[in-house]
């Protein structure tokens, strides 16, 4: 099977931002979420939705980096790689500067791939398939907006309301 440019721009869109058939993509994940939702985790030693929002960031920088070779590794804006701890109290300017972190990176990568030639994708980059990277960076997005997905829904509902604290106690 050959795969276009145009297949893989509708694949990291429909992943990212645009309408699929699967349901919630990356960025749509990220839409009415709560600042305790944000910040919550699973168990002390699991990432939050916010860590997962950084780290997706980083790996479509990643794959930017590898498609164009424009910049040296380690000049992601953030210092580390891979992971970012990202941890309560929730500040709303430095997670709407990591959403548009997440934005950029993905406009980055976009663009990179719009300008791939066709003999471009026959490429091998870190001794794979050219293509096989920017297929990954799309299903990155959606693995990471499921699991985002089910940490909004898992999150503890906000004590407002009937003050139990218990899930469904503010519906």
């Amino acid at each position: 099977m050959q795969t276009s440019v145009a297949v893989l721009l509708d694949l990291l869109d429909e992943a990212y931002d645009r309408r699929s058939w699967h349901g919630t993509n990356l960025r749509g994940s990220l839409r009415r979420i709560e600042p305790r939702q944000v910040t919550w985790r699973p168990a002390p030693d699991r990432h939050n939705v916010w860590e997962l929002v950084v780290h997706a960031a980083y790996w479509k920088y990643t794959v930017w980096r590898r498609l164009t070779g424009a910049a040296r590794r380690g000049s992601f804006p953030l210092d580390g790689s891979n992971f970012f701890a990202r941890l309560d109290p929730f500040d709303r300017a430095l997670w709407d500067g990591d959403v548009a972190l997440l934005g950029d990176q993905h406009r980055r990568l976009r663009a990179a791939v719009a300008a791939l030639a066709p003999r471009d994708l026959s490429r091998n980059i870190s001794g794979r398939p050219l293509v096989w990277m920017v297929r990954g960076a799309a299903a990155h997005d959606l693995y990471h907006a499921g699991q985002i997905q089910l940490l909004k829904t898992l999150a503890p509902r906000s004590r407002r309301g009937t003050g139990t604290g218990q899930k469904g106690a503010d519906r």
